[in-house]
């Protein structure tokens, strides 16, 4: 079985939004792409 996966450089911690769900209403913005959805490269 082969295992693809799609290089699409999305945020793991948004899955792309930018932003998150709260729970009581709302929504934040993600820290760790700034709200941009994409995998900020760090090196």
């Amino acid at each position: 079985m082969k295992t693809t996966s799609l290089d699409t450089k999305t945020c793991d911690y948004c899955s792309g939004t930018g932003y998150f769900q709260l729970l009581l209403g709302g929504s934040e913005t993600c820290t760790c792409c700034e709200g941009s959805g994409k995998k900020q490269e760090k090196f």
